[in-house]
């Protein structure tokens, strides 16, 4: 077997292969809480995707993993490399090829963040509505993983704004999937395939974006109700009410106040009002005009308050931003308080309440402590799951997650499966599922070379 990181170096040049005590401990892991750093035999950082092209040529034929890389800001191991594999950074692959204003669609490689692709789009008047928490994040981790956030109420989650593909295979072959256009019903649809496949079946070299005209103006609506009960049955007034919410988030107490206090942030609601509170709902709203801002605001406070709120606020845009910021690093509060596990289960939206009594049964019965907060608006619960045997802790998570099938729901809505929840999914989803997912690995990866442990075993 010849030397793969002299052959790698001819690929992609010795200055983008990194070997031995070269590798920086940045690759060995992503932020999954229950996953061991691993630092593999090389790291390979291609220009494009020819080079990616020549390093997967080289993988396939020589029978060594790959797991692809971007930000590393994944929470399920998915981009955590082989000990005997490649890490396939694809952090030189940072380029915006086009902003498309007359198809608003935007261009990009996999190594563009989310802060760049923002900061691009704003100097058009138009903005990509994916915001999975991270803005550091990269478009091809979040291709990788379909990623979501909390503004999917509104837009969706990523594979809603995926037009095109350009991914490499891991026989070197380049394809192309789809593109400028919003519709086609040309054969199987390859780019929704691709999507969320956790890099398991092809390297994504290039993706094909939706942007969207940026609203000039927004609020901030802020309700504590009494029980998580009053929350749930206000959210689908609040969506039926016509003003169309970028945001709806709850948040229980416990979690409100860690977040808050993380950040030394003041809401400015009374003392009594904040014991009386178990959870609270966040409402944000945008518009192109300032009257209809002004307008839907309006309309939610009302609306709020005959459902039951404690009390409406209307945000300040700082605390409001303030807030939005926090509750997005409420992974980083969960972490720092010591949680061992977190989930992010998807159900009906009308099954919150239910799933959330579940929950605290489960938590009652298993002496384990799990607190979260969700995208109410999709039915996207996020919670932290606080045990420390690691036994004990397998039995938690998987009720709590069994529980989110019953009820139609599904194991991750955002975060992906990984290698750190594979465990659950092949234990729990269906094997006639799991059968199929295998064939179609085998089909796009024959020699298994694409991210092996993650997703499926």
């Amino acid at each position: 077997m010849p030397n793969i990181v002299d052959v790698l170096g001819v690929a992609v040049g010795t200055a983008n292969v990194l070997a031995g005590d070269e590798i920086p401990d940045d690759y060995t892991h992503d932020e999954a809480l229950t996953a061991e750093p691993v630092r593999p035999l090389a790291v390979v950082r291609p220009a494009d995707a020819i080079e990616v092209a020549a390093v997967l040529r080289i993988a396939d034929e020589l029978r060594v993993p790959v797991t692809a890389r971007g930000a590393g800001t994944g929470l399920s191991g998915a981009c955590i490399p082989r000990a005997d594999g490649i890490c396939l950074s694809l952090e030189r692959m940072h380029r915006i090829v086009e902003i498309d204003t007359e198809n608003h669609v935007a261009v990009v490689e996999p190594g563009v963040t989310l802060d760049q692709l923002d900061e691009a789009t704003a100097t058009h008047g138009l903005v990509y509505p994916v915001y999975p928490g991270e803005n550091s994040a990269s478009l091809g981790g979040n291709v990788a993983t379909n990623a979501g956030g909390m503004r999917a109420v509104k837009y969706g989650v990523t594979r809603h704004q995926v037009l095109g593909l350009e991914a490499v295979l891991p026989s070197g072959d380049i394809i192309r999937t789809g593109g400028k256009f919003v519709k086609a019903t040309t054969g199987y649809d390859l780019t929704q395939l691709i999507i969320g496949s956790e890099g398991t079946l092809a390297i994504v070299t290039q993706a094909v974006l939706k942007l969207y005209p940026r609203p000039a103006h927004s609020a901030t609506v802020l309700a504590p109700f009494r029980t998580l009960d009053d929350v749930a049955s206000a959210v689908p007034r609040i969506v039926n009410s016509g003003v169309g919410p970028l945001i709806l988030e709850y948040i229980d107490a416990v979690s409100m106040a860690a977040t808050t206090a993380n950040v030394g942030l003041d809401l400015g609601i009374p003392a009594d009002v904040q014991e009386a509170a178990l959870a609270y709902l966040v409402v944000v709203m945008e518009q192109h005009r300032g009257d209809r801002i002004d307008e839907d605001v309006a309309t939610v406070a009302e609306l709020l308050s005959t459902l039951g709120a404690l009390d409406v606020y209307v945000l300040p845009p700082q605390r409001a931003a303030q807030l939005l910021d926090a509750r997005e690093k409420a992974f980083w509060v969960a972490k720092q308080h010591g949680a061992n596990d977190i989930i992010d289960v998807v159900v009906p939206r009308a099954s919150v309440p239910e799933y959330l009594a579940t929950v605290a049964q489960i938590a009652q019965e298993h002496q384990t402590w799990v607190a979260g907060a969700g995208h109410a608006g999709d039915g996207n619960v996020h919670l932290s799951v606080f045990q420390p045997d690691e036994e004990q802790r397998h039995k938690v998570m998987r009720a709590i997650l069994e529980a989110g099938l019953a009820m139609g729901g599904a194991l991750s809505a955002e975060h992906g499966i990984g290698k750190e929840k594979r465990r659950y999914f092949l234990e729990l989803e269906d094997p006639a599922k799991i059968g199929l997912m295998r064939r179609i690995k085998a089909a796009f990866d024959p020699n298994g070379i694409l991210n092996p442990g993650t997703l499926l075993d």
